[in-house]
């Protein structure tokens, strides 16, 4: 029998994907927003695609924000591209 495999939704581009080829992004309990990338933290998680153009749309359509329940700091947003960034090389 094969292992399931846990699937999540992007919030920029809206598309099941398997959990471990996202990044999630966490809000714990004290309302801080910060990036998980064990994806074992703590809190309420959004998930978004490893790629410039979901977090793009995910900014643009305040995604990150509506999943989370929390306003996110332009801090976190170039956090993940950073890592996005440094991720294509």
């Amino acid at each position: 029998m094969p292992k399931k495999i846990p699937m999540r939704m992007c919030v920029g581009c809206r598309e099941m994907k398997p959990k471990r080829e996202l990044i999630r992004v966490v809000r714990s309990q004290d309302g801080n927003v910060t990036v998980d990338f064990t994806g074992k933290a703590a809190g309420r998680g959004a998930y978004v695609c490893r790629s410039v153009e979901c977090l793009e749309r995910a900014i643009k359509t305040r995604g990150l924000d509506r999943a989370l329940e929390h306003k996110i700091e332009d801090t976190v947003f170039l956090q993940l591209k950073e890592e996005l960034q440094a991720g294509d090389r």
